[in-house]
């Protein structure tokens, strides 16, 4: 059997303990069309079967994972109600949880002070980033490593900022002695490093980078959604590692629970070091 179907039976009895907490309120008894519901999820899943088998062993499929079974179930169960999450009256508990999970990912870097929230995934949330920064830094350039993920560049389009691209040396990271000339020549507003590129998987040396914010005053945003979580890892080389214990000194970073986090699709989180930027939003 290639999926894990034992966890199931514990979806009715959560769904019978959150169906106790509305005891309180008149009676009331949905009707649903059993057979055609049945009909649609058989024809669903015969579709389904056309789909790569993320859950098995033998498929390496580059950042796809299957979700966590009891993050599967969970949002099973948050699903019978479907909270809006967009305003506290809409899904007070269910905020109240994204507000623990931010923090618990935000911890993961050494963050206890901190503004963040969940959104659909990593281009949206690196599109919230970029657009913090040419807040804060407005007419300054937009710059990231040639292997940075293309919606960097699409963001910075539709936000109407700079964007160049900086090459990347023969380990796939983006070339410091190319980026120490550009800083030199132009006014840099935003450096994106990569930590796990789609393609490769190189990690851009944020060590490194944070030295040249020191004499460039520039925003480093981290842009993580693929290789966020390998904070967790203890086996990284010393070159990876030592960019991944200096992500608590960036300004902004997104990680994407919906990949190596094992959540449901889509999930992203952005971050941001600094808490008094959440001024821009209101």
């Amino acid at each position: 059997m290639t999926l894990e179907l034992e966890s199931f039976k514990l979806l009715y009895e959560s769904l019978k303990h959150l169906d106790e907490g509305f005891r309180h309120l008149p009676e009331f008894t949905s009707k649903v069309d059993l057979e055609r519901i049945q009909r649609v999820l058989g024809d669903v899943a015969e579709r389904m079967r056309d789909n790569y088998p993320y859950p098995h062993p033998l498929y390496a499929g580059q950042m796809l994972k299957p979700p966590h079974p009891v993050a599967r179930l969970a949002y099973a169960l948050s699903m019978w109600i479907n909270p809006n999450n967009h305003a506290l009256d809409g899904g007070r508990a269910s905020s109240a949880m994204e507000k623990e999970a931010v923090a618990q990912i935000a911890h993961m870097y050494g963050w206890e002070n901190h503004l963040g929230h969940l959104c659909g995934g990593g281009t949206m949330a690196n599109m919230e980033a970029l657009w913090v920064a040419g807040r804060l830094q407005p007419d300054r350039k937009i710059v990231a490593s040639s292997q940075a993920h293309y919606t960097h560049r699409r963001i910075s389009d539709v936000l109407q900022l700079n964007f160049e691209s900086v090459p990347v040396d023969t380990r796939a990271k983006i070339d410091l002695n190319t980026l120490e000339k550009i800083l030199r020549q132009e006014d840099i507003g935003i450096v994106v490093a990569t930590l796990g590129t789609t393609a490769c998987g190189s990690v851009d040396p944020l060590h490194e980078l944070l030295e040249l914010q020191q004499h460039y005053r520039f925003r480093v945003h981290v842009a993580a959604a693929y290789g966020g979580y390998f904070a967790l890892a203890d086996n990284l080389d010393s070159d990876v590692q030592a960019s991944f214990d200096r992500l608590n000194k960036v300004d902004s970073i997104v990680v994407d629970p919906h990949k190596h986090g094992l959540q449901p699709y889509g999930c992203g989180c952005v971050l941001f070091r600094d808490p008094s930027v959440g001024t821009i939003y209101t």
